[in-house]
C-alpha cells in the first residue's frame, strides 16, 4: 500500500484524481485520498488547488460509477451486496434520513461509512443530479480544506489532522445531529401542512 501511495504521490494531481475515483467507486482505501491531497499540497504547494480540484472530479466520477451500478441493479443489487447487520442498519438510516447520510461522511476528512449510502441512493432511485450535487457540496470543502492544510502546515499537516481526530469526530456527530433535527422538523411541518 505504501508503494502505491508513493507512486500516486509521484503522479501529482493526477494521482489524486485516480485514487479518489477508485476510493469512491467502492475500492476501500480509508483516508488515502485525504493523505495524498495533503502530501502533494505539502511537497508542492503550487499544485495544491489543482490536486484538490482533481480529487473532487475523481470522487464524483467514482461515486457516480457506484451509484450507477446500484441504480441498474436496483433493490435486488442492494439486497445482495449489503447483507451484514451493520449494512442493514446503515440502509435503514438512509431510508430515514436520505442524502444527509451521503453528505456527512463525504464531508468529514476521516473515514466514515459511505459505500452503503451511495448504493442505497442508487438503488432507491435518487435523481443522479441531486446525488451529484450532494457529493460535490461535501467533497469540495473537504478536499480544498485538506489542500489548504497541506500548503499551510507542510509536513506537519497529517500529524495535525491525527492530533485533532477527536474534534473532527465530535464536529461530525454534531453536524449529523443538527441535520437530523432539521429533517425531523421539516417532516413534521410537511405532515402538518398536508
Amino acid at each position: 500500500m505504501r508503494k502505491l501511495a508513493l507512486t500516486l504521490q509521484s503522479w501529482g494531481p493526477a494521482g489524486a484524481l485516480a485514487l479518489a475515483a477508485l476510493d469512491s467507486a467502492g475500492i476501500p482505501l480509508p483516508g488515502g485520498v485525504v493523505a495524498l491531497i495533503v502530501a502533494i499540497a505539502a511537497t508542492n504547494p503550487a499544485a495544491g488547488w489543482l490536486t484538490a480540484a482533481l480529487a473532487v472530479v475523481g470522487s464524483a466520477i467514482g461515486s457516480l460509477v457506484l451509484f450507477g451500478i446500484a441504480r441498474k441493479g436496483g433493490q435486488a443489487y442492494l439486497d445482495r451486496h449489503t447483507v451484514s447487520p451493520r449494512a442493514t442498519r446503515l440502509r435503514a438510516w438512509f431510508q430515514q434520513y436520505g442524502l444527509v447520510t451521503v453528505f456527512v461522511p463525504a464531508l468529514i476528512p476521516f473515514p466514515m461509512p459511505l459505500k452503503v449510502f451511495v448504493l442505497s441512493a442508487g438503488a432507491t432511485g435518487v435523481p443522479p443530479s441531486r446525488f451529484l450535487a450532494v457529493i460535490l457540496a461535501a467533497r469540495i470543502p473537504n478536499y480544498f480544506a485538506m489542500a489548504w492544510l497541506g500548503m499551510r502546515l507542510g509536513d506537519g499537516a497529517l500529524p495535525w489532522l491525527k492530533s485533532h481526530t477527536l474534534e473532527f469526530s465530535i464536529a461530525g456527530l454534531v453536524l449529523i445531529g443538527v441535520l437530523i433535527l432539521l429533517i425531523g422538523r421539516m417532516n413534521r411541518s410537511s405532515t402538518i401542512s398536508a
